[in-house]
């Protein structure tokens, strides 16, 4: 794979942990307010997060450790 499609997946990435970060600002938020309903919800976001980075760095990865074509 090219050097552009593993630094596209790094870009996913670090867009991706951006809102991981936003998110878990927002779980502190709710946690301060005792809102339990709401950063249930918010943890099930930063789950889905948290995976979907884990995904773009690993085919970041993969690209990077492809031989070249």
């Amino acid at each position: 794979m090219s050097g552009k499609e593993t630094e596209d997946a790094l870009g996913r990435a670090e867009e991706l942990l951006e809102r991981l970060r936003a998110t878990r600002e927002e779980l502190e938020r709710l946690a301060a307010a005792e809102n339990a309903e709401a950063a249930i919800d918010v943890l099930g976001e930063l789950a889905e997060l948290a995976k979907e980075v884990e995904s773009e760095l690993a085919k970041a990865r993969a690209r990077a450790e492809a031989p070249p074509a």
